[in-house]
């Protein structure tokens, strides 16, 4: 399948946020991850149909229903950009632990 949507584009809708929340725990129908939302069937299938797009969202055939499960190597991606950031946040907070420490002790 190709790609068709960009990922972040995916992950803007808090509803699509949602159903990959739900399906990160266990694989779900169409019809169960439905019953978490107040819209109808098929506005939710309307976002797996969008995640499925995306790759971030695998099908799987079990009888006559269809469960939806992450991809969780489609997830890297996206924990691949973020870790960009979460490096000068993090190097920002250990350098305000510094200075608080050494204000810390100056005080004693």
């Amino acid at each position: 399948m190709e790609t068709r949507r960009d990922i972040f584009q995916a992950i803007a809708d808090p509803t699509r946020r949602a159903i990959i929340s739900l399906i990160a725990l266990q694989a779900m129908t169409p019809n169960a991850l439905a019953e978490h939302f107040n819209s109808s069937r098929q506005a939710v299938s309307k976002h797996i149909k969008i995640l499925t797009e995306c790759e971030l969202v695998k099908q799987e055939q079990q009888g006559r229903e269809i469960y939806y499960l992450l991809d969780i190597e489609k997830m890297k991606e996206i924990d691949k950009w973020l870790n960009q950031f979460r490096k000068i946040w993090e190097t920002q907070f250990n350098q305000l632990d510094k200075v608080l420490s050494t204000l810390k002790k100056q005080r004693k």
